[in-house]
Parts: C-alpha cells; sequence; structure tokens
C-alpha cells in the first residue's frame, strides 16, 4: 500500500515541477479601441444548448472584456468546460475540426492550469482561468489580459472559434467568431455593431480539453478526476 502511496506522490510531483517550466503568457496593452467579436452557438435539431461569447476590447487596450452566457445545458456531465480553439469551425459544422486550445506560446495542456496564475495558462483556456460551468445556465463577465483582438498578433481569436466541453471532455458545441455583434452559422460574415459588456467574473482552476475528443451524444458521463484527486487518495491512505 505504500508503494501506491509514494507512486501516487511522485507522479504528483511531477506535475508541480512541469509548472515551473511555463512560459508566461504577456498581458496584451495595445488592443484597439472598441474592436468588437461574437461567437454564437447554432440551433441544433433536438438540443436545448444555446449561448454566446462577446468579445470586446477592454479599457485603455488592456486585454479583453468577455460576456459569456449559455443556457440549456445538460443535467449531467459537468462542470463544462469552454475555450478558444485554434481552427475555426468548418461549414459541416464538426467541432472536433476546431484542433486544439490557442496556444501562442506551446504550454501544452499540462499541468493543469491555475487559475490563481492565469499567464501560465493556455491563452485560449477561458473556463480554466475563470471558472467552470456547474449549472445548466450560466453567465460570466471578465477581463483577461492576456487575449488580443489586434488581427496577426499570438494571442488574437478573431478569426478562430470556442468549444464547450462535458468534464469528460466530449465537445458539445461550437461557434465561430466574427467581427461586430452578430453572429451565424459557420461560416459566417462580419457583422457592423458593437458589444460593450462591463463587470468581472470569479476566476476558478478547470482541467482542460484533450485535442481530440468526442462528439457529444446526450448520454450521462462518468466523470474523471485529476491530480488533485490523486492527491487527496494518497492522502487519505497514508492517515
Amino acid at each position: 500500500m505504500l508503494t501506491s502511496v509514494f507512486a501516487l506522490l511522485a507522479a504528483a510531483s511531477v506535475v508541480s515541477a512541469q509548472s515551473s517550466t511555463v512560459t508566461p503568457a504577456p498581458k496584451v496593452t495595445a488592443n484597439p479601441k472598441a474592436a468588437s467579436y461574437v461567437a454564437t452557438l447554432p440551433a441544433k435539431a433536438g438540443s436545448a444548448l444555446s449561448g454566446s461569447i462577446h468579445a470586446v476590447t477592454a479599457e485603455d487596450g488592456m486585454g479583453v472584456m468577455f460576456k459569456v452566457a449559455f443556457a440549456g445545458l445538460p443535467e449531467t456531465g459537468g462542470p463544462f468546460m469552454y475555450h478558444i480553439h485554434e481552427k475555426p469551425v468548418p461549414a459541416n459544422g464538426n467541432c472536433t475540426a476546431t484542433g486544439a486550445h490557442l496556444d501562442p506560446y506551446k504550454r501544452g495542456e499540462v499541468p493543469v492550469c491555475d487559475a490563481t496564475m492565469p499567464e501560465t495558462c493556455q491563452t485560449g483556456d477561458l473556463s480554466g482561468k475563470h471558472g467552470k460551468i456547474t449549472t445548466t445556465t450560466f453567465s460570466a463577465e471578465y477581463v483577461d489580459a492576456f487575449s488580443s483582438t489586434t488581427p496577426g498578433t499570438p494571442a488574437y481569436f478573431g478569426d478562430l472559434s470556442f468549444v464547450l466541453h462535458l468534464a469528460n471532455k466530449t465537445r458539445i458545441g461550437c461557434a465561430n467568431f466574427v467581427m461586430g455583434g452578430h453572429s451565424a452559422p459557420y461560416p459566417a460574415p462580419n457583422a457592423t455593431s458593437t458589444i460593450m459588456p462591463t463587470g468581472h467574473g470569479p476566476a476558478a482552476s478547470i482541467s482542460p480539453s484533450a485535442t481530440k475528443p468526442a462528439e457529444f451524444t446526450g448520454a450521462a458521463v462518468k466523470l474523471v478526476g485529476g491530480t488533485g484527486a490523486m492527491i487527496a487518495a494518497a492522502a487519505v491512505l497514508m492517515l
């Protein structure tokens, strides 16, 4: 039994050590004034899921203000995660084709994002930095200091997408960002109005998403524990 305990603690130590090698993302300080983007989940037959992410340059160009709202999430399968992904959603709506999280500084998904040090998280891991979803209806507003509304910069997301996941990393919804205040199914044209959300949301940690998860089937899922669960289990065994 002691061997198993030490093995669990050793694995946790490896993950902890890896966090010290992460290259911090720089804060974005020169975003264009009033630049605005929105991504809206398309309606799907047999699904109640809906929602959108609005994004606008924050005050003085310092990061991006995000306004997130979802409804009709499943009763089971949470906590839910959402991330900006490295590719747009194709015309056929295949969420898997969006690739991995936006990660211009090659941070990777291990170790898990620590919300107390958001500069060490993947740029696109919004729920990892600002809070996972634990209810069937959700809304949040916050500034992400590491996102960009300037085309051509590493943290720019205006021509990319976001993906909504179950806790087991299954992708249950996705949408492309478009400029302005209106969004349409893939691929979407640009619009002209500006969205100006305000406020700031709470921060909480969350496990990141896999690169090639399954598509949502509507079935209940079994939650998967992470490194924290391993450490807790080890501590119990040692008591």
